[in-house]
């Protein structure tokens, strides 16, 4: 005869069969460095570490490390030539360039703005890697994600969204004086080829300055014509601010790359982490279904023994 408390027994085995979890234990494989009791070695532990290194979010601070230091640097000094070059050649009346200055100067200080901000922030998305990493790594394990956790992956998506959008601007804008500097280059580039040539005067090929709004319009001599422009060419302050400009042109557009390549590395450990987030809570409900059954066999054997 089955009694009831039995019956019970066999109905909660055939509902929460399926939702038993299948445990299973991990057994180190034997190897050199790890001795009899399962004490791992140097090599297991290096390779244990290695193993929880965001390598991708390790690339782009690198990256974004190395664009930043390049705008900044080399804007920085490549600003400074552009004003010597102005005062020596384009504008020698101080009240002039008085306000081209002054911006120059406040760009300087939102360059060491800029280069401080970012040694920061790649600092703590570097950081955020290796917790969305570990995260990710010890899924299953006792590691919980939290909802603040969370709420600052996606705070730090949005962010580099905006910084990524702000930095294609730089980037635009730092094109601006590799496009000057390359036109009174190429300028005295045609002065030279038409040396040879006696019938071309080369005085009447002229760079006049004002009209890229640098400077007034007022400026004198606002204009550099023939040999004037040469030797201006042939200086060392604009050959170093060119090639300065293209430099600092050239990291504001790794640093993009870099802001790009972080986006979508935060955005997927977002989505880890949300998944890491349902396991949980999923493994919470199975948790509570297990002490339920347990508790109901321990009542029923309770009550069989009662019973006998």
């Amino acid at each position: 005869v089955i009694t009831r408390p039995e019956m019970e027994i066999g109905r909660y085995h055939w509902m929460y069969s399926s939702s038993r979890p299948h445990r299973y234990h991990h057994v180190p494989a034997l190897r050199g460095n790890i001795s009899p009791l399962g004490i791992q070695g140097c090599f297991e532990c290096c390779i244990k570490c290695l193993g929880g290194v965001p390598y991708a979010s390790l690339v782009a601070t690198i990256l974004c490390f190395s664009g930043v230091a390049l705008f900044c640097g080399c804007g920085h000094v490549a600003l400074t030539g552009t004003v010597s070059i102005l005062e020596q050649h384009f504008s020698t009346t101080a009240s002039d360039h008085a306000l081209l200055s002054e911006v120059i100067q406040l760009m300087q200080y939102v360059i060491y703005g800029i280069a401080s901000f970012f040694f920061l922030y790649g600092i703590i998305l570097l950081a955020e890697g290796f917790y969305t990493t570990s995260a990710v790594k010890e899924l299953h394990g006792e590691f919980k994600t939290t909802a603040c956790g969370r709420c600052i992956s996606g705070m730090f998506v949005f962010l580099t969204y905006v910084l990524g959008v702000a930095w294609l601007g730089v980037f635009g804008f730092s094109a601006v004086p590799v496009f000057m500097f390359y036109n009174i280059w190429s300028t005295c580039e045609v002065i030279k080829s038409l040396q040879t040539n006696v019938t071309v005067p080369g005085d009447q090929i002229c760079v006049d300055i004002r009209q890229y709004g640098i400077i007034p319009w007022n400026a004198v001599p606002g204009k550099a014509c023939g040999p004037i422009l040469e030797n201006i060419c042939n200086t060392n302050e604009f050959y170093m601010s060119y090639h300065l400009f293209i430099v600092a042109c050239a990291g504001a557009g790794a640093t993009v790359i870099a802001l790009i390549h972080f986006l979508m590395i935060l955005s997927s450990n977002w989505a880890y982490l949300k998944d890491a987030s349902k396991m949980q809570a999923y493994q919470d409900i199975k948790a509570k279904e297990e002490q339920e059954l347990q508790d109901i066999q321990s009542r029923s054997k309770e009550q069989l023994n009662s019973y006998t």
